[in-house]
């Protein structure tokens, strides 16, 4: 049985710094590409990260880019997302989702990963 679990979410003041991470289990870590998503309420859900089975490759949506770093531990089955100059808009859902394809292709934003967590609360306060 998989498992996907993130942690790490809270409440933070804007300019401050939050590091979620991604505990997976039940399937090989290392073989999958691992993104990162967010959802606030009456918005879609936005993909934020994505980073490939090795770490070599990463990708960010532009909303994050330069404020979020993707990262992973394989021999931890973790995946990290440290976020800084958080704003208030940053406030959302945090999910984490596994993708069998392994890489960040071009469409990574769109793919239907294989497997989501249930997600972890970031509320960032004005």
């Amino acid at each position: 049985q998989v498992q996907v679990v993130e942690s790490g979410g809270g409440l933070v003041q804007a300019g401050g710094s939050l590091r979620l991470s991604c505990t997976v289990s039940g399937l090989r870590f290392a073989d999958y590409a691992m993104g990162w998503f967010r959802q606030a309420p009456g918005k879609e859900r936005e993909g934020l990260s994505c980073i490939s089975w090795g770490g070599s490759n990463t990708a960010y949506a532009d909303s994050v880019k330069g404020r979020f770093t993707i990262s992973r531990d394989n021999a931890k089955n973790t995946l990290y997302l440290q976020m800084n100059s958080l704003k208030p808009e940053d406030t959302a859902m945090y999910y984490c989702a596994a993708d069998a394809l392994g890489y960040c292709s071009t469409y990574w934003p769109n793919r239907k990963y294989n497997y989501w967590g249930q997600g972890t609360q970031v509320t960032v306060s004005s």
